[in-house]
């Protein structure tokens, strides 16, 4: 019997949702955004585009009413009328319980120790001169409780000579841990309670701004602590009870063990790949879970990689690309522009998946594409 595709109505309309619509478009999927940009990347793409804060009650409430199922690609959005949409009637995905735990990176620690998630020990804090109560725990990262994004809200106090650096807000203070790589892992599940993963992928982080600068795909790890991660991630979804896409961040530690860091719930930069390098991609995914829809195959088409193209150190204005058509006539190389119109240094401007027959491959297209690419203005 033929079910009809409910209208989504998403919070956020930057380079995720833009990404989610072209998904969309495939399934005939009508998305409208709210953002507070009026020339946010989807601006133009969107079924309906309203301009308007989506931390906002009224905002968020009076977008949401229109809609069959409101969704996210932006966790710091209004719960309480996310909540109030829900009590009467509306699909939220992710639920609003569950955005409410994951906003709050202690709540989200807390959840990962009560449910016997292996994660980094930690401990709480309340103010900035509480880091003096535990200069036994350091080296450790000082993560802000709510708000933190991208790298930021994020510090490391080495002693508690770097006291100063911590933040004067609810946090908790994280071990430092001796890891080998850090993981990621994208999981779904829809309302039926079906899931899917994708394979592991291994990320890279600029050593400056605490971004994702390059990932591969699947990760090169064993089989063993493949499966680990996959049931992990896949465990947690369940646990959690989550409809939508769930990107689960883990360390793989020197000795073999695997710690979860964090989750975001919602399509991610981790699983930018997926375009091209799966199946089905991310974006699909989180469409078929929240439509109520069987989740599509996460089965790789071979090796992928990702390059995050970031705006370069010195430009502030109109975007351009340079190199672009070169990096274009380069086999398996696929870049996606995120229709931002100024760029700023180290402003997430596109990215650029990489598909090859090896790792080694990958690699070699990767450090070709990030000489011959500049965003400059």
């Amino acid at each position: 019997m033929y079910k009809a595709l409910p209208s989504i109505g998403l919070l956020g309309g930057g380079q995720l949702g833009r990404m989610l619509l072209q998904a969309a478009i495939d399934l005939d999927i009508k998305v409208s955004c709210l953002d507070p940009d009026a020339e946010a990347p989807c601006h133009e793409l969107a079924h309906l585009f309203k301009q308007g804060s989506f931390q906002d009650y009224n905002s968020v409430y009076q977008f949401g009413k229109h809609f069959d199922v409101i969704s996210i690609e932006i966790e710091h959005v209004n719960i309480e009328a996310l909540e109030q949409l829900e009590k009467e009637g509306k699909q939220v995905y992710p639920q609003p319980h569950i955005l409410r735990m994951i906003q709050d990176k202690r709540l989200q620690k807390q959840f990962f120790q009560d449910h016997g998630f292996p994660t980094a020990p930690f401990v709480l804090t309340e103010k900035q001169a509480d880091i003096t109560s535990h200069a036994d725990f350091l080296p450790a990262f000082h993560k802000l409780g709510k708000g933190g994004y991208d790298g930021k809200g994020v510090q490391r106090i080495s002693s508690i000579a770097d006291q100063s650096k911590a933040f004067n807000a609810p946090g908790l203070l994280e071990k430092a841990v001796d890891f080998e790589k850090e993981l990621a892992v994208i999981v779904a599940r829809n309302p039926q309670g079906e899931t899917k993963a994708f394979p592991a992928v291994e990320m890279v982080f600029h050593p400056e701004h605490n971004l994702v600068d390059f990932l591969f795909s699947p990760a090169f790890i064993s089989q063993e602590i493949a499966s680990k991660a996959e049931k992990m991630a896949l465990e947690l979804i369940e646990k959690m009870g989550l409809v939508g896409v769930l990107a689960v961040e883990m360390f793989l530690t020197s000795s073999g063990e695997i710690l979860i860091n964090e989750v975001a719930p919602r399509p991610h930069n981790s699983g930018h790949q997926t375009i091209r390098g799966n199946e089905t991609s991310q974006y699909e995914q989180h469409l078929r879970a929240i439509s109520g829809l069987p989740l599509g195959s996460t089965k790789a088409q071979g090796v992928s990689g990702m390059l995050n193209l970031l705006g370069a150190a010195g430009f502030n204005g109109p975007v351009k690309y340079e190199g672009l058509g070169d990096a274009l006539a380069i086999p398996g190389v696929y870049p996606f522009l995120y229709g931002k119109k100024i760029t700023k240094p180290f402003r997430k401007m596109g990215h650029v998946t990489i598909l090859g027959d090896s790792k080694e491959a990958i690699i070699a297209k990767s450090k070709k594409v990030k000489n011959l690419i500049r965003v400059v203005s």
